[in-house]
């Protein structure tokens, strides 16, 4: 079976002009294309472009993810990762829905709110001891204020900027990307950048320890080898551009 391209920019959401730049830069060919010039996609097509649009999501560019897909040929493989990546952010969605509707029915039932059940999914303090045992309580204390002082939606963007910097790290471990190529390492600028407003100043020696306490912690979203993927990324990443 086959679609046009027209029928694929519908299904999808996107646009036969985007498919067509696809196509181009050699990230998505056709499958054939007619003899009146239309362009056909079979179902290993709309495979790859689930793949491709699955990637977009998680920030990467083009260049990065025919890289991506180039060095991971299993589709299925492929895309079992991806699946866990979402179930996980299902899941945490799933507690934030539970407790917008504990706290409604509570309101309207005048029951007495529980704190752990109000915030639960958006427990941004989880890491007090260990931030306050590391790096002091000074340094949770700033961070603490500056997470406080955001408004909700800023709130939000900052934790899913976080969620899609985790997903490009596993995206590119699995590929099969090592921790020192350049797409991996501007996905650790990405990480640094997201620190920085909080931390206020990201040292050498921090960026790398708080890299081991993803592996040494799975609190943080990370498990496995793409753990000591990220560990590893971030230590070449403090070498090559912080300062002690």
């Amino acid at each position: 079976m086959e679609w046009s391209i027209q029928d694929i920019a519908r299904s999808a959401g996107t646009t036969s002009r985007t498919l067509r730049h696809y196509g181009a830069v050699g990230l998505l060919e056709p499958s054939r294309i007619g003899g009146n010039g239309y362009r056909y996609y079979d179902e290993r097509a709309l495979v790859r472009l689930q793949r491709i649009l699955l990637l977009r999501e998680l920030g990467l560019g083009l260049p990065a993810i025919a890289e991506v897909l180039d060095g991971q040929r299993d589709s299925a493989a492929a895309l079992e990762t991806h699946l866990e990546l979402l179930e996980q952010e299902q899941r945490r969605i799933g507690r934030q829905i539970e407790s917008v509707r504990t706290t409604l029915r509570k309101l309207k039932g005048g029951e007495r709110l529980m704190a752990e059940e109000v915030f639960d999914g958006f427990d941004h303090t989880k890491y007090e001891e260990e931030v306050t045992s590391r790096w002091g309580a000074d340094a949770y204390r700033r961070g603490d204020q500056w997470w406080s002082s955001l408004s909700a939606a800023e709130k939000q963007a900052h934790q899913q900027e976080q969620r899609d910097i985790w997903a490009a790290f596993g995206a590119a471990c699995s590929a099969g990307l090592t921790p020192d190529a350049d797409e991996v390492q501007a996905i650790t600028g990405r990480l640094h950048a997201w620190l920085r407003p909080a931390v206020s100043s990201v040292s050498a020696g921090y960026f790398a320890g708080l890299g081991q306490l993803y592996v040494d912690d799975p609190r943080y979203g990370l498990e496995g080898a793409t753990a000591e993927f990220v560990r590893d990324a971030m230590k070449i990443y403090a070498e090559r551009n912080l300062s002690e």
